[in-house]
């Protein structure tokens, strides 16, 4: 673990590590809005490149439109764009990008070039099971949007909204038990090696990420606020 004791003299570069359903997209929102840090998430940036028409964007677009997997050098491109852009000036968080260590060693060459480097990965960590449950339990009610879960917030009647009253719940396809396990399954063998590649680095904190939404926040703020000082 880094010691965090002297703060980068630019503007610091975050990446935030952790499973489908860790809670990243909320803890990368939470620490814009505390520090001033743009986030940024591959699916984002793409089609934000692909809105724009840049280079990269065309490319990307290309090769979308043909039904494929866009290619390590088009998400750096599009990134390098981005990371040129006046907001990013104070920091920036990335989510979901780099997902393999091919993508780090790239992503650590795009940033040494621009006189960058990765300050801090902020792993999430979870229990798979509980995972699951969390994921595999959640519903919505297809009038109103009210969220609820089996296990911790069932309506009060059982198929009726407590909101609205409707009696429309829905559950997305890629929530069931079996997508949720196929999901982490893929997060381990691909993903998780870049907890090792950035410990290496001693760049790397572990952040305990079950529980109350507003502690993990605070850990979280704790190690960045101790990077940036």
């Amino acid at each position: 673990m880094m010691d965090g004791s002297k703060g980068p003299k630019r503007p610091p570069v975050l990446i935030l590590l952790g499973p489908p359903g860790a809670g990243k997209g909320t803890q990368a929102r939470m620490l814009s809005e505390r520090f001033g840090f743009i986030q940024l998430s591959t699916g984002d940036l793409l089609r934000a490149a692909v809105v724009a028409g840049t280079d990269a964007g065309k490319r990307a677009k290309s090769v979308m439109e043909a039904g494929g997997l866009v290619s390590d050098n088009i998400v750096l491109a599009i990134l390098a764009d981005r990371l040129a852009e006046p907001d990013c000036a104070n920091g920036v968080i990335l989510d979901g990008v780099p997902r393999t260590t091919a993508q780090a060693k790239a992503l650590d060459t795009l940033l040494a070039n621009a006189g960058q480097s990765i300050d801090a990965a902020l792993a999430l960590e979870v229990d798979d099971v509980e995972m699951v449950v969390r994921i595999a339990g959640r519903f919505t009610c297809g009038a109103c949007g009210e969220g609820y879960h089996d296990s911790f917030k069932a309506p009060k009647v059982e198929g009726v909204c407590d909101c609205c009253g409707a009696q429309d719940m829905k559950r997305r396809a890629d929530d069931k038990a079996e997508t949720v396990m196929a999901r982490l399954d893929a997060y381990h063998a691909e993903t998780a090696p870049l907890i090792s590649y950035y410990e290496q680095r001693g760049v790397l904190w572990r952040i305990r990420a079950m529980g109350d939404i507003d502690e993990i926040a605070a850990k979280i703020t704790g190690v960045v606020a101790a990077i940036t000082a």
